[in-house]
């Protein structure tokens, strides 16, 4: 039996400071501590759904900076693929958080990771997390995007880079998408 796949993306969202925080956030349905991520819309690429998920679900505009890593596991249904970058945010919340999430909460490291209910995530984060900390540093000022869509008109490349540590965007932004498609796609033997 071949088990469909989901792509998700989302961020390792680091306020930085004396003692840098994590943001996690609770979801409604079973109030869990999880990373703030999702699915992909069609056509979508990672970078791009993983800002809009990270706002959408902090309430905060970010800075995209490097990828750290993918997390799969299982579902009911289907094997999920979620890809992370670490993110800044830019100063307060822009936007209240969607209906699905209850909370967010900024911990240190090793708070979050304790708190986070999924052990892949938890794994992943421990792993991660010292080199997230470790890369945060101010966010540069940005222009105030509209509190009521913050993501429209906005070019996901040019918003995704700072001056400090640019986000890598490929020639063609669909490659990536279609190389993880074509890797996920269920192989004939």
């Amino acid at each position: 039996m071949v088990r469909k796949h989901i792509v998700a993306a989302g961020g390792i969202v680091v306020r930085d400071g004396p003692r840098p925080l994590i943001a996690i956030v609770q979801r409604r349905k079973d109030r869990r501590w999880v990373l703030p991520k999702g699915k992909l819309a069609a056509d979508e690429t990672p970078i791009a759904g993983a800002r809009r998920e990270v706002i959408e679900e902090t309430g905060h505009d970010v800075v995209v900076h490097e990828f750290l890593g993918v997390i799969t596991y299982p579902t009911r249904s289907a094997f999920k693929v979620a890809q992370f970058w670490r993110m800044q945010p830019r100063e307060a919340p822009l936007r209240p958080l969607m209906r699905d999430i209850r909370a967010v909460d900024w911990l240190p490291l090793d708070d979050a990771v304790a708190t986070l209910a999924l052990p892949w995530e938890q794994a992943f984060l421990d792993g991660i997390g010292a080199h997230a900390t470790k890369a945060a540093q101010p966010a540069p000022a940005a222009a105030a995007i509209a509190p009521d869509d913050p993501l429209s008109g906005r070019d996901p490349a040019a918003s995704a880079a700072s001056p400090l540590a640019p986000a890598a965007a490929p020639e063609d932004p669909g490659l990536l998408q279609r190389l993880w498609r074509g890797w996920l796609a269920p192989r004939r033997a």
